[in-house]
């Protein structure tokens, strides 16, 4: 079955006209049923006998048919195409026909499904955004629906993906779908692989290219080094790796589309952090998504795709960790101790320095697991070259390399500038979502209001710009260790630095008394600080090369 034909049948549904959508679900109803009947007569329901053994082509057009009606009937921000969705599956069961169900417990191996927005229950304005993605999509995926804990970034997100895979740009759209399958494998993640590579062929892409980064084009294979330097270890990255890109003979990138390609691989490696740090799961209509096997729990019924009663619940969403109790009023003091210190007296240039140089070394002290090393599959591994080449910390021993000062190079000063005079426009989208996921704040932590959590935000953002070596020379280093602890750290570099070796153990294991959606908002901040940290040091080596 074309890829391309089997998305353009459900493109009617996400009108916001409901007769529209009301005249596609008759056709997908008229095309079901069709299916069913080309496949023979049905066994009468009330047998015990198994259905019957179907040719495979026809029953794998009707399973991936029938996996679409169930991610609507989930996700579908529209209420009468989740209900028609939910009656279809169900007509379909009284015919015989085995119906598929959800796999897992929702969008996120981490947060129970009943703590993250429920499409049929969202206020105005996440209502609005998520008609708006369903349009754009045809889906809601399950990184959309984790964001929605915080629409105002969420809409920041997806303006700026859409801007970035959609609209008018240097690069054609499979090649972007292309380099977002190359950068989201480097961290063997295979939720955004298998996205891209379906959207990839929905635009016209050539399937040879899926085989393997051999089978594309010399010039996206002359990205391989730039993909795998920026994901593990950007401080290395030089005007010369720039130069062999631009003067390639007729492999050469431009300018333009050199930053349109920097931009979307530090996308997809920053969101791979995000996809791993909050345990998204297969969205439902994709494989590992659903299933066609048999419940193990008997009287399953079709009716509980609406409400989620085919998943089991997390036993340990409400358990309080004792030896937590109290860390959120300890932060909370030290936040205030830290305040007072810096009205009091400022420390010197010179503190500051060897506060930052302190603060770095240790960063190579906290180690990202204890787990073996992830191998990464054939499937993923064949769209991207050198999978041994891994992070290794900013300044190892008998390795000297200098430090990044904000003052010289910042995206403020330099970076915004340049994406915007390359890529139009696209500086601004850029600021906006770093300086919302910055700054969002409800002044709130875990049960306490009125918080002010700008002095938390600015150590999160600055530890993982300090583990880049990035510096900024107004900041007091000495903050980070009395505001982050052991396991955050660990957490933090792991989700940054390897994300495919996030376990839910890890997550669960910092900030223990905070709700999932300040959780959320950590993996948010932790995401973009890291887009902008490789992108200074793509856009530094850009500079120099220009100058």
């Amino acid at each position: 079955m074309d890829v391309r034909d089997a998305a353009g049948r459900w493109d009617a549904l996400s009108s916001r006209d409901a007769s529209s959508r009301n005249a596609a679900m008759e056709l997908i109803q008229q095309e079901v049923i069709k299916k069913i009947e080309s496949i023979g007569p049905m066994p009468d329901p009330q047998c015990s006998s198994p259905p019957p053994t179907m040719d495979d082509s026809l029953s794998s057009d009707l399973n991936a048919l029938l996996a679409h009606v169930l991610m609507l009937s989930k996700r579908c921000p529209y209420e009468d195409v989740r209900e028609k969705c939910i009656c279809l599956l169900q007509r379909v069961q009284d015919v015989g026909v085995r119906i598929p169900r959800p796999v897992g417990n929702g969008p996120s191996r981490f947060i129970p499904e009943k703590e993250i927005l429920q499409v049929s229950k969202l206020d105005e304005r996440t209502q609005s955004i998520f008609e708006d993605a369903f349009a754009v999509l045809g889906r809601l995926d399950n990184i959309s629906l984790v964001m929605g804990f915080h629409p105002q970034y969420l809409e920041s997100f997806l303006r700026t993906q859409h801007y970035l895979l959609q609209m008018d740009g240097p690069l054609s759209l499979h090649c972007r779908h292309y380099i977002g399958i190359m950068a989201a494998a480097r961290h063997q993640c295979t939720y955004l692989v298998n996205l891209h590579v379906n959207d990839f062929l929905q635009v016209g892409g050539d399937p040879k290219w899926l085989n393997g980064l051999e089978e594309a084009p010399r010039k996206l294979q002359a990205l391989g080094e730039l993909n795998k330097i920026l994901a593990h270890r950007p401080w290395l990255l030089t005007k010369e790796h720039i130069e062999r890109l631009l003067k390639a003979e007729e492999h050469s990138w431009s300018l333009a589309e050199l930053i349109h390609a920097v931009v979307l691989l530090t996308h997809y490696h920053s969101l791979a952090s995000f996809t791993f740090g909050c345990g998204i799961t297969p969205d439902i209509h994709t494989d590992g998504g659903h299933t066609f096997r048999p419940p193990s729990l008997s009287g399953y019924c079709v009716c509980d795709i609406a409400n989620g009663n085919g998943a089991q619940e997390d036993m340990f969403g409400n358990q309080q960790v004792s030896e937590s109790s109290g860390e959120v009023e300890v932060l909370m003091e030290r936040m205030k101790q830290l305040q007072e210190c810096r009205d009091e007296e400022e420390a010197s240039q010179e503190e500051m320095a060897t506060r930052f140089e302190r603060e770095k070394t240790e960063c190579m002290l906290v180690v990202t697991s204890e787990d073996e090393e992830c191998v990464p599959s054939r499937d993923v591994s064949r769209h991207f070259e050198d999978p041994s080449y891994g992070y290794k910390d900013f300044s190892r021993r008998g390795e000297h390399v200098p430090t990044l000062r904000v003052q010289d190079y910042s995206w403020e000063d330099h970076g915004f500038s340049l994406v915007n005079r390359l890529y139009s426009d696209f500086g601004q989208l850029l600021d906006e979502k770093f300086q919302i996921a910055f700054n969002l704040t409800y002044n709130t932590m875990a049960t306490h209001q009125g918080v002010d959590t700008s002095m938390l935000r600015r150590a999160i953002w600055n530890y993982i710009h300090c583990m880049f070596g990035i510096r900024y020379d107004d900041y007091d280093y000495g903050e980070i260790n009395q505001l982050l602890d052991r396991s955050f750290k660990v957490y933090i570099k792991t989700m940054v630095c390897s994300p495919e070796k996030i376990t839910k153990r890890m997550y669960e294991s910092f900030w223990r008394q905070f709700r999932h959606s300040e959780k959320v908002h950590v993996n948010l901040l932790l995401m973009e600080a890291r887009m902008q940290a490789e992108l200074l040091y793509a856009l530094r080596a850009i500079t120099r090369y220009m100058t």
